[in-house]
């Protein structure tokens, strides 16, 4: 058994994993490295804009940076400003750095792989109480596990861009790993449980960590524009779903299939 649980779970972490990468290169990546633009000084957000709807110019900053005159008529400002910047000023595509991004495939698949040995181990329990585990229910299981390790933490801490604004990381991983190990154990209370009295067990288990609150930065500042940190949140947690509603796929075929050999 503890030979079936290893294979089953490796190779559907591996596989998910390896699809977690691609699509974190093609949708997320590219919203990371834009943001980078911005903690590096290359660009520069103006939360004041508003000042233009009013009549007023924005004063220059002081901090060294520079400002650009306006754009006369009929001059194609964007065509100059690409020119003037340079590549580095560009919004980055989709690209592939063998060495940044060969380490962040590999990561990827031991993570999703930790993944599936927890996930396959959760099953392996759910069969020994008599739960028969098909692979169309792993499409559930999998959306429970995103449930617990990324839609729960996220709507405490959401997913963060470089130059954003955090508490200190040591409150953030406790409070991510409580959290974590609430939601899960009350999603299978919830899924599992027998009378109302378990069932509210649960809702309290999974409400806890939100109820004492996830730390905080004192102050919300930094470089980084607030609307591409909402499209990162949002793909890093749409890549999240669609990966983990795979692993549960993956694994629990593998799972029933090595059942039934």
């Amino acid at each position: 058994m503890l030979q079936r649980l290893l294979t089953s779970a490796l190779i559907a972490g591996a596989a998910a994993g390896l699809i977690a990468a691609l699509l974190q290169l093609v949708f997320v990546q590219p919203v990371l490295l834009h943001a980078e633009l911005y903690e590096g000084g290359e660009r520069t957000h103006f939360a004041a804009a508003s000042d233009h709807h009013h009549g007023e110019e924005p004063a220059p900053e002081s901090t060294g940076a520079q400002t650009e005159p306006a754009a006369e008529p009929g001059h194609a400002h964007g065509a100059d400003e690409a020119h003037d910047h340079g590549e580095a000023a560009e919004i980055p595509g989709i690209g592939f750095d063998a060495g940044r991004d060969g380490l962040s495939i590999l990561f990827s698949i031991m993570v999703y792989a930790g993944y599936g040995l927890l996930l396959v181990a959760a099953m392996a329990l759910s069969e020994n109480n008599g739960n028969r585990v098909t692979a169309r229910q792993g499409l559930l299981w999998g959306i429970a596990g995103f449930v617990a390790v990324q839609m729960a933490p996220a709507f405490g801490l959401s997913p963060e861009l470089p130059g954003m604004a955090a508490a200190d990381v040591n409150a953030r991983a406790i409070w991510w790993v409580a959290t974590v190990i609430a939601t899960g154990i009350g999603l299978w209370l919830i899924a599992f449980g027998k009378n109302w009295a378990v069932w509210a067990a649960a809702i309290l288990l999974i409400l806890a960590p939100h109820i004492v609150g996830a730390p905080h930065p004192h102050e919300f500042t930094g470089p980084t524009p607030p609307e591409l940190a909402a499209q990162f949140a949002g793909r890093a947690i749409g890549v999240g779903l669609a990966v983990w509603t795979l692993l549960g796929l993956f694994a629990a075929w593998l799972w029933s299939r090595g059942r039934e050999a």
